[in-house]
């Protein structure tokens, strides 16, 4: 499953990510209809388990003050921008299960079962608090995690065709400290120092460097294609001379010109990031012929400060931990 870096503008990658998390690529034709439709969409209690369980791991971490803070020029509170982002994921999440409905996806009795054991554990986990700020029914709990699974399951069937492997070269992270001078006299300067028998590199970085934090991971396609041909081509402890990149000069020490877990963790983003294209594309074109419009006026009237006592937050993580549970065998076909 995708471990989100969760963050306050990291929210919109919860919201979209959260439901794509083994995007594996294209296939079949989607039925095309350009009526618009009007949806139910979900009820002010489904809609408040999802506002309450990120909304209290918000609260955990940035106290009932980050509602508060503004996040745009025009004055957006993150409140706004909060509850901004859960509507996109709901609406998502609904036109998700729309076309999981073209494409014929259901549940098996098994999958059905494990969905209901899941929606109770989470339920009764739920103190009189959090009902009663959600107002959630167990039924709710289900239908949201038929919904989410529905979603995943959506995503595996239209991309399971994609080509996921990434070369080592692709993906290659290297480990480096860097010296950032504006002045290319002055850089030279400090090369000579550099290469003085004994030179503490990264003692000299930190005093001489325009920029703070010396050391980098760096990864292909990150940086230019100047610095990548300079220091890709170092090996573990060499120097690089001298050289220009934009407006910059650097002089750059190779600590690990193969960091093994951080290439693995980067295969695994460039698989994601690729995944996630071509399910986006998919989806993009089918929302474009199939417009929603979502009722409910539950909005303007939710109160974050409100509910104080509530604190449920893993109503994600139980579905997570349920799937690599069970394993792929039970949940993708």
């Amino acid at each position: 499953m995708i471990k989100c870096k969760r963050c306050i503008g990291g929210m919109i990658v919860v919201m979209s990510l959260a439901m794509v998390p083994l995007l594996v690529a294209c296939g079949g034709n989607i039925p095309i209809v350009s009526e618009v439709k009007v949806e139910e969409g979900y009820t002010d209690s489904q809609i408040m388990l999802i506002v309450a369980t990120e909304r209290n791991r918000y609260r955990k971490v940035y106290t009932d003050q980050i509602w508060q803070v503004k996040v745009s020029d025009g004055g957006m509170d993150f409140r706004e921008y909060f509850l901004g982002q859960i509507q996109n994921f709901l609406r998502e999440l609904k036109m998700m299960n729309l076309l999981a409905d073209e494409q014929g996806i259901t549940l098996t009795g098994q999958q059905k079962e494990i969905l209901n054991q899941m929606a109770h554990q989470y339920y009764e986990s739920l103190s009189e608090a959090d009902l009663a700020y959600t107002g959630v029914e167990e039924s709710d709990v289900y239908t949201m995690y038929e919904a989410y699974y529905r979603a995943n399951r959506l995503v595996e069937e239209l991309t399971k065709e994609v080509n996921l492997e990434i070369s080592d070269s692709e993906a290659k992270m290297i480990i480096v400290q860097e010296i950032k001078l504006s002045d290319e006299a002055r850089a030279r300067e400090v090369y000579e120092r550099v290469l003085e028998e004994g030179a503490d590199f990264a003692g000299l970085a930190r005093s001489v460097s325009e920029e703070d934090n010396i050391e980098k991971e760096v990864g292909r396609s990150e940086r230019s294609k100047e610095y990548e041909a300079e220091v890709f081509s170092l090996e573990s402890g060499q120097i690089s001379q001298v050289f220009q990149d934009g407006d910059q000069w650097y002089i750059v020490k190779c600590i690990n010109d193969y960091d093994e877990e951080k290439t693995l963790e980067r295969k695994q983003e460039l698989a994601l990031q690729r995944k996630e294209r071509v399910f986006r594309k998919i989806y993009d074109a089918f929302a474009a012929e199939h417009p929603i419009q979502i009722q409910g006026s539950l909005w303007d009237e939710i109160s974050l400060m409100d509910g104080a006592e509530s604190t449920t937050t893993d109503f994600f993580e139980k579905y997570h931990d349920t799937m690599e549970q069970w394993g792929e065998q039970v949940w993708l076909h």
